[in-house]
């Protein structure tokens, strides 16, 4: 299990079950544990280094997020959403950032905007590094939503973001490049910065829209090669 050699930063200095939660949630966003996979908590704590019980708990907390399954007696699975699923979450998502998104036209302040101008800037800089866009492009994400100040909302913006950034990172790995969503995000701080609030909401509705319209194609175009491999 290599995906534990450089922890995430938020399961340092923390108790054994924030650690345990933190290092797998990691893992499945970054794509390093597949949808399909089985966890055993006794191999996960031998190579956290510390008990089962610690991981047990992170893996019944991440069921309840979402994001793994616990059939009785065989351990954690990594859940595989279905199409059907995928489009529901991306139609909640863009529903609560877009609302997100609309508040933060009335809230927002130069500070705001310079870290925004910054994520930006450090999109542009990954270049060829998908991997570290796609980190990139949820932090701007969730910096420009957190501008809403509203709690409530932005915990279940995190926790759908936390559900799907598997297969946004699958599909955009496969893609030629991200300019023309690179294009986009640049177009939403445009808008944040023109003040118009209903604006705002229907580009971020419409961006997170278009978004899973090639997810979906992904995962149809998938299905033939692993009926092909499962036949072979």
């Amino acid at each position: 299990m290599n995906f534990f050699a450089s922890p995430p930063p938020q399961a340092l200095a923390t108790s054994a079950h924030e650690q345990a939660y933190h290092y797998l949630s990691h893992a499945i966003r970054m794509g390093q544990l597949k949808p399909g996979e089985r966890l055993v908590a006794d191999d996960i704590a031998n190579a956290i280094g510390m008990s089962r019980m610690p991981v047990r708990e992170a893996f019944r907390r991440l069921a309840a997020e979402g994001l793994l399954v616990m059939p009785p007696n065989r351990g954690a699975i990594v859940r595989a959403l279905s199409e059907f699923e995928v489009v529901e979450v991306f139609e909640m998502r863009a529903v609560l950032e877009g609302l997100a998104a609309s508040m933060a036209v009335r809230r927002h302040t130069p500070r705001d905007i310079a870290d925004l101008e910054d994520l930006l800037a450090g999109m542009r800089r990954c270049g060829s590094d998908l991997s570290q866009w796609i980190t990139v492009h949820r932090q701007f994400h969730e910096r420009l939503c957190g501008i809403s100040a509203a709690p409530r909302l932005l915990q279940q913006i995190s926790a759908l973001h936390s559900v799907v950034e598997p297969l946004m990172r699958i599909w955009l790995e496969n893609q030629s490049g991200c300019c023309g969503v690179q294009q986009v995000h640049e177009r939403l701080l445009a808008v944040l910065q023109a003040g118009d609030p209903e604006r705002m909401e229907q580009e971020m509705r419409a961006h997170v829209r278009r978004t899973v319209d090639g997810i979906t194609s992904a995962m149809r175009a998938a299905r033939p090669a692993k009926a092909a491999r499962r036949s072979a």
